[in-house]
C-alpha cells in the first residue's frame, strides 16, 4: 500500500530561514517558485540571460546567475529540462554546493540514468507534480493543490523526507497528496506511461482509428470528430468518475460496443508490445538512445515531429479547431 502525506504530515519549519534557489523559470520553474514565495518562504531564482530572467524580474524575484544563485542558496530545485541539467550541473552547480545543503529535481531522469552523480554530503530529493506548471499555480491560487511523488535518493542530514515534504507543502502538493516512491519508480513509469499511453500510444491509437475511417470513405471531418475531439470527452469522464463512471455515463449501445469489443483492438499483442517498450526503459536502452539522439542535434525526432504535422489529421483538425475556437 501506497504511503500518501497530506497537509498534517508536513510542516515548513524545514526550509524556515533557508535561502532557495529554484533553478529554470519554466512551467514548472514559475509555478513553484511563486508557490513557494506565496508560502512564505525565502526565494531567489538562478538563469541564465534572457526573457526568463526579465519576467522572474519583474514578477519581485532577486534573479543571479546560477553559480551565483547556487552560492547563496540553502536549497536548490533543478527545474530545467533534462537534457539541459548535465552541463548546468557540472559547470555551475556541482562546483558551488556546500554540506548539507539539499538538491531538487521534479524528475529523476538524470539521477537515475546516472547522467548526473551528486556528492555524498548534500540530500537529494524529488518532488514530481502530477501536474504541468500552469495547473500547479492555478490550483494554489484555488486553495487547492496537484498531487505529487515524493522520493529521497541521498539522506545525508537524516532528514531529507522532512525537507522534500516541506516543499510539496510549498508548493501545494500536500493538500491534495503526496506518493512516497523511489528516483527509479517516479523516472520508469513516468516513461513507460508517456510511450506506452499519454503520448505515444493514444496518439497512434487516434491516428489509426482516424486512417480506419477515412480508408472505409467516411468523411475526414466526421472521422475527427469521432477519434479526436470526442476522446477528450471521455476522458474528462474517467478522470472524474473512473472507467466504470464512464460507463455509466454513455449510451448503453457505446457500454456494449466499447466493453465487447475493445479487447479485441487493444489486446495482447498490445500489451506484449507495451512491456518491450517497458523493458527498453528499464534496461536503460531507451534512456541512451534519447541521450545520443539530443547529443546529434535530435534529427530523428525532428523527422517524426514533420511526420506527424503532415499527417492527414492535422490538416482536418487546424479547420476544425477554427470553426470550434477560433484558432
Amino acid at each position: 500500500m501506497a504511503k500518501i502525506y497530506t497537509d498534517r504530515d508536513a510542516s515548513l519549519d524545514p526550509l524556515r530561514d533557508k535561502t532557495i534557489a529554484v533553478i529554470g523559470y519554466g512551467s514548472q520553474g514559475r509555478a513553484q517558485a511563486l508557490n513557494l514565495r506565496d508560502s512564505g518562504l525565502d526565494v531567489i531564482v538562478g538563469l541564465r540571460p534572457g526573457k526568463s530572467w526579465e519576467l522572474a524580474e519583474k514578477e519581485g524575484f532577486k534573479v543571479y546567475r546560477v553559480d551565483e544563485a547556487v552560492k547563496r542558496a540553502d536549497v536548490i530545485m533543478m527545474l530545467i529540462p533534462d537534457m539541459v541539467q548535465p552541463e548546468v550541473w557540472k559547470n555551475q552547480v556541482e562546483p558551488h554546493l556546500r554540506e548539507g545543503m539539499t538538491v531538487d529535481f521534479a524528475h529523476g531522469f538524470t539521477v537515475h540514468y546516472g547522467l548526473i552523480k551528486p556528492p555524498e554530503f548534500v540530500d537529494v530529493v524529488m518532488v514530481a507534480p502530477k501536474s504541468p506548471g500552469a495547473k500547479v499555480r492555478e490550483e494554489f491560487l484555488a486553495g487547492r493543490g496537484v498531487p505529487a511523488l515524493v522520493a529521497v535518493y541521498q539522506d545525508y542530514s537524516g532528514r531529507a523526507l522532512d525537507t522534500a515534504l516541506a516543499i510539496a507543502k510549498g508548493i501545494g502538493a500536500t493538500r491534495a497528496g503526496v506518493i512516497e516512491t523511489t528516483f527509479k519508480e517516479e523516472t520508469e513509469t513516468d516513461l513507460i506511461g508517456e510511450q506506452t499511453v499519454l503520448v505515444g500510444g493514444l496518439m497512434e491509437l487516434i491516428k489509426k482509428g482516424f486512417e480506419t475511417l477515412v480508408e472505409l470513405g467516411y468523411q475526414p471531418e466526421v472521422a475527427y470528430f469521432e477519434v479526436l475531439n470526442e476522446a477528450k470527452l471521455i476522458m474528462d469522464l474517467i478522470w472524474r468518475y473512473g472507467i466504470t463512471g464512464m460507463l455509466e455515463r454513455v449510451s448503453v449501445t457505446a457500454r456494449y460496443g466499447g466493453l465487447t469489443v475493445g479487447p479485441k483492438v487493444i489486446d495482447d499483442r498490445v500489451k506484449e508490445n507495451m512491456k518491450k517498450a517497458a523493458e527498453r526503459v528499464r534496461s536503460g536502452e531507451f534512456a541512451r538512445e534519447w541521450v545520443e539522439e539530443y547529443r546529434k542535434g535530435m534529427p530523428r525526432l525532428q523527422k517524426l515531429l514533420e511526420d506527424t504535422r503532415s499527417h492527414e489529421i492535422e490538416r482536418v483538425g487546424k479547420e476544425m479547431r477554427r470553426l470550434l475556437f477560433g484558432d
